[in-house]
């Protein structure tokens, strides 16, 4: 999806191209097949080739990868991914980062009493 965001509609061999780490090329167009099952991107066809565009916001898309992200690994527990994610990046992690997270802790807190 990444890809497909920044460009104004590629091809399957476009995104493979622009891809860090490309798998196949029939792996990329089932994904693309998958992507516009799911409703995420749209395709039209120009000549011969299919150009592959999204239809979900990059915000829309960031939090429906986000919620399957944590019901997959993380038994659908916001508590469990985010403790994994500090776990992992605790030293990378600035003061600044820091009190940016314990700020929305506490917005957080607020809004559910």
């Amino acid at each position: 999806m990444e890809v497909l965001y920044g460009a104004e509609g590629l091809t399957a061999a476009e995104v493979r191209e622009r891809m860090a780490d490309p798998p196949g090329y029939s792996a990329v167009r089932a994904l693309l097949r998958i992507l516009e099952e799911k409703g995420h991107i749209t395709h039209e066809e120009r000549g011969p080739r299919y150009v592959f565009s999204p239809v979900v916001s990059r915000t829309k898309a960031r939090r429906s990868a986000l919620k399957s992200l944590v019901q997959t690994f993380f038994g659908g527990s916001p508590e469990q991914a985010m403790a994994a994610l500090i776990d992992e990046s605790r030293s990378k992690l600035s003061a600044a980062e820091l009190d940016r997270l314990a700020a929305l802790i506490a917005d957080a807190r607020k809004e559910g009493r």
